[in-house]
């Protein structure tokens, strides 16, 4: 029977009408305790990335570059969260555990693109940064409003043909009625460890595809960041690296939060055989909702701009200086 699902994975038979989702394995008894967190971060992160972009599209003098940059940041942050936790949520709380299998591969694209859309608005941040403190004089002549554009539908496209191939892997995959999943939303692995059939390709694609999208974005942050480095070392004025390190500063807390965890899931997940199961799922559900409900925290308690923006939006005064508009992208 397993040889005949081989040779025929494409017969509608082959997959399953749809996936059980059992949560987090082990931890069945504390899911209505664990969902108490997950919701009140998930709220956190849709209040704040709102806030974020009401803000930043209410006020002419947040316009520039670094905060349209921003504004995608906090879009896909919205996208990501939105697309794995109300759902994430209907498991836990024993509401719905049952995700058809169109609807799982859907899930899974969406998570991955905005993955790595995200990535590449990071780097698109980096690449502000560095123009902003290492070539000042040009940076409204580079970083305009037509390639922050262009930067954002490149972003698109490279995630469309990136993630677009994992369907049609899981889809050829036969799965010989394996349908209960130790998740709480659907991924890629995790979905491909149902079938009854080799995965290798599965595998390799994935590790493939994280390396040129997520990795390689990585690394050219990390060479970004060294150039900037360099060229501060090179200021003739001792008081303007601090200045414009804390300009970075906001955009490096980001980074931290978006790609220690990411990578650490990415390659447990697929080499980390030792490693509990409800700590993988665990840290994967962590992964979804904790840096998109941080980011908004992180950017307007470090960018003077925002944080005032937000005291005037909310009638209320903010002690300290107020810096003025536009400062951080010229520094």
């Amino acid at each position: 029977a397993l040889c005949h699902a081989m040779s025929a994975p494409n017969l509608s038979g082959s997959h399953p009408t749809f996936f059980i989702l059992v949560g987090i394995p082990g931890m069945e008894q504390f899911h209505t305790w664990i969902s108490i967190p997950v919701c009140a971060m998930y709220s956190a992160a849709l209040l704040g990335n709102l806030v974020l972009l009401v803000t930043i599209a209410t006020a002419r003098s947040l316009h520039a570059p670094m905060y349209l940059f921003l504004c995608m940041l906090a879009v896909c942050d919205l996208l990501l969260s939105t697309a794995t936790v109300p759902k994430t949520l209907s498991v836990l709380w024993s509401l719905s555990t049952q995700i058809s299998f169109g609807g799982c591969l859907a899930q899974m694209f969406s998570i991955y693109f905005i993955f790595v859309a995200e990535s590449a608005v990071l780097l698109a941040m980096a690449f502000d940064r560095y123009v902003a403190i290492c070539d000042p004089l040009r940076y409204a002549a580079i970083l305009t409003r037509s390639l922050v554009g262009k930067v954002g539908v490149v972003a698109l496209v490279r995630s469309f043909c990136i993630m677009f191939p994992p369907i049609f892997l899981l889809w050829r995959l036969p799965y010989c009625g394996h349908n209960v999943m130790p998740h709480t939303y659907c991924e890629h692995i995790g979905v491909a460890r149902l079938a009854c059939a080799d995965i290798s390709v599965n595998v390799w694609y994935g590790v493939a595809a994280g390396f040129l999208s997520a990795g390689v974005d990585a690394i050219s942050i990390a060479v970004s960041y060294v150039l900037i480095l360099r060229c501060l070392s090179r200021l003739p004025s001792p008081r303007a690296s601090p200045r414009a390190l804390h300009t970075c500063g906001s955009h490096l807390c980001v980074i931290a939060m978006f790609y220690t965890p990411a990578f650490f899931s990415f390659l447990v997940h697929r080499f980390g055989q030792c490693v509990p199961q409800h700590v993988l799922i665990s840290m994967a559900n962590l992964y979804v909702v904790v840096p998109p409900m941080l980011n908004p925290i992180v950017y307007g308690v470090r960018t003077s701009q925002i944080r005032e923006r937000v005291a005037q939006l909310l009638g209320i005064g903010w002690p300290g200086t107020v810096e003025q508009a536009g400062m951080g992208n010229r520094v």
